[in-house]
């Protein structure tokens, strides 16, 4: 609910700080004070336009703090919130700020973080609901009648809506598949001669690889071969070096004996013949793997050109063609597997529709049902409410097939007549302001709504009613105000003293400066402020009495 309204320099208001508890709260105020003023810096925090004519004479820029506070955040508002990655800890106040400059700048935060203005347009509806001579925009606007009948007849809606979204999944599923289908159906030979190629080709991952470092490797072969042969001259034959090495180490083991460096020099030349024997046996297998091969050489690079063609050909990595050609066969498989497959889903789409329609049709018999008990219930709040003339109507209308939805198969709109014999039309279209108001009051005391905004506002709704029909207006706004937050600006001393809390606003002037001020009134004020209210300029013992009746009456 709203717990506390800060206003800076907003028209005649200077400096402003309001708290409001639930139940029902009642401002009034001679005609002219500044009631409209309060309004309009509320609707500056709920999204409405920045004026800079708000701006008061001579300030530079103004100011609108509210601070909500709930047991838990409405539902639409945190997901709201959740998107735009502000957190709010359990508990936390929700103050929501707006700064107007006087040359038309504004700009808006929630509990110090900047947001933009048409996101709180889209949290307002949850916060505050409000309803005037000329603001009568939550239960006038259509769109949102269907939820407010279903929160009434308590249907399956979630079931409803489940139905839909499984009928939808499914019926996607089925022109998914009847579209793959018909593309590879249509691709058919093309995707048979495709895979002819690359079976009769039977690519492997990594050949690419293998192939390329063997062709490297011969091709190095090619420019070593005449290196390597002179090389393999040196080592070979009886005149070799290594076949000296090994002469002289036969002859130098028949004298090792003789001196101890003999023994040394034999080592040191067996430590030669062996690394050498190595350096031939490295020489000969390098040769070897070098080999060149004119004949291998050509093969392995027509296979290249072939592996690397065919992955031109379907815009892919060599390694890939293997998996190019299980694609081909499972999309092949597909289409000849697919009528038996399209069977399935068809009967499954088909089943989920009938599904969907059962549900929204027993919704719809539910909706019928309540809207019968809506219609009674409204007609009994008319005639208290000075309405006795005017009839109300529920009107249901079945939708054509392609606008069916998860809300179900119905359009629901509230219709009023105000006169005997006239036809129903919208609430907006047809009922004057102050007729306007006390319709949807008689709506929302009929529907005893559960889940709408936090905060509840009427306008004036008592304008152009007195006496009894005052009274009456008063008792239903406090019906409504006992479960949670609703304030009412009124002219009528009835039902001001109906207010849990009562607000009075006041202007002065001092020279050229005009100021409104609100104040809290404790039961001695409001005794005097209803009193006025009754009599007029001059407060007379009599009307002070008959507050006291009023107020004893409560």
């Amino acid at each position: 609910m709203l717990t506390r309204l800060s206003i800076r320099n907003i028209v005649l208001i200077e400096a402003l700080d309001l708290d409001f508890s639930r139940g029902l709260g009642v401002l009034t105020g001679e005609t002219g004070a500044g009631k409209s003023i309060l309004l309009d810096a509320l609707g500056l925090v709920l999204g409405d336009r920045a004026d800079s004519g708000l701006v008061r004479a001579g300030e530079d820029k103004a100011s609108v703090a509210a601070s909500f506070e709930f047991s838990a955040l409405p539902p639409a508002v945190a997901a709201v919130l959740g998107d735009a990655d502000i957190e709010i800890e359990p508990g936390e106040a929700l103050v929501i700020k707006r700064q107007v400059k006087a040359d038309g700048g504004s700009k808006a935060s929630i509990n110090d973080q900047p947001v933009g203005v048409a996101l709180l347009r889209e949290i307002s509806a949850s916060l505050v609901e409000l309803h005037g001579q000329h603001d009568d925009r939550g239960l006038v606007n259509a769109r949102g009648h269907r939820a407010l009948l279903d929160r009434y007849a308590r249907g399956d809606v979630a079931g409803v809506e489940a139905a839909w979204r499984a009928w939808r999944l499914a019926e996607d599923a089925l022109a998914q598949a009847r579209a793959s289908i018909e593309q590879a159906s249509t691709d058919r030979d093309l995707l048979l001669s495709f895979l002819a190629e690359l079976t009769t080709l039977s690519p492997e991952e990594g050949e690419e690889a293998e192939l390329a470092e063997a062709r490297a490797t011969m091709q190095k072969g090619e420019r070593l071969s005449g290196d390597l042969g002179e090389l393999q001259h040196l080592w070979a034959g009886s005149d070799s070096a290594l076949a000296s090495l090994r002469g002289a180490a036969r002859r130098l083991d028949r004298i090792a004996t003789e001196h101890p460096l003999l023994a040394e020099a034999l080592a040191a030349l067996d430590r030669a013949v062996i690394e050498a024997s190595e350096a031939e046996d490295r020489l000969n297998r390098a040769a070897e793997a070098l080999t060149h091969d004119p004949a291998m050489l050509d093969r392995i690079e027509t296979r290249l050109f072939e592996l690397r063609a065919a992955a031109r050909k379907h815009n892919c990595q060599v390694d890939d063609l293997p998996a190019k050609a299980r694609d081909m066969r499972a999309t092949l498989d597909a289409i000849e597997g697919g009528e038996a497959e399209l069977g399935e889903l068809e009967a499954r789409a088909h089943e989920s529709g009938l599904h969907y329609q059962a549900l929204a049709e027993t919704l719809s018999i539910t909706r019928y049902e309540a809207s019968q008990r809506l219609d009674k219930a409204v007609a009994a709040e008319l005639a208290p409410l000075k309405l006795d003339a005017a009839r109300f109507k529920t009107q249901i209308l079945r939708l054509p097939e392609d606008r069916w939805g998860p809300g179900g198969m119905d359009a629901v709109e509230f219709l009023i007549a105000t006169n005997p014999g006239a036809d129903f039309a919208p609430l907006g279209k047809i009922a004057s302001g102050g007729e306007l108001s006390r319709f949807i009051l008689a709506l929302k005391v009929a529907l005893a709504e559960e889940g709408g905004a936090a905060t509840v506002i009427f306008d004036e709704i008592d304008r152009g009613v007195g006496g009894a029909v005052a009274s009456a207006i008063g008792d239903r706004l406090a019906r409504l105000a006992a479960g949670g937050q609703l304030l009412a600006v009124t002219h009528s001393p009835q039902v001001a003293a109906r207010g849990k809390t009562h607000y009075v606003i006041a202007k002065s002037s001092e020279g050229t400066v005009t100021r409104t001020s609100v104040g809290l009134l404790d039961q001695a004020g409001r005794q005097e402020e209803i009193a006025r209210m009754l009599s007029g300029a001059e407060v007379t013992p009599e009307a002070r009495a008959q507050a006291d009746r009023l107020l004893e009456g409560v």
